[in-house]
């Protein structure tokens, strides 16, 4: 995997969740089980919408608008906030991240 860059490029990079885990929506969050590893993550209302959305192969890009459409933050705030739970996500091997287009 690349490490993510928090440069104009990584907003072109696919993100998509990896197999091997079940999630669930709890209240509006998102719990997720690696079952590899056992261990549980919790993701808030936010993170949530982030997971729905990366069930399927889209760029950082389209992640990032969809936020900024939804919620009320600063276009800034969203994409530094948006690249570090990727990259915490990726550093758990919950997702990958491609800078190749998909097929």
């Amino acid at each position: 995997m690349t490490p993510l860059k928090t440069n104009l490029l990584a907003l072109h990079a696919v993100v998509v969740a990896t197999q091997g885990q079940i999630s669930s929506n709890l209240a509006g969050e998102a719990v997720i089980l690696d079952l590899a590893s056992g261990v549980y993550y919790g993701l808030n209302e936010v993170g949530a919408k982030i997971w729905h959305l990366i069930q399927q192969p889209c760029t950082i890009q389209t992640i990032q608008q969809s936020l900024l459409q939804e919620y009320d933050v600063e276009p800034e705030i969203c994409t530094q906030d948006l690249l570090q739970l990727l990259q915490e996500l990726q550093a758990a091997g919950l997702i990958n991240i491609s800078h190749e287009t998909p097929a």
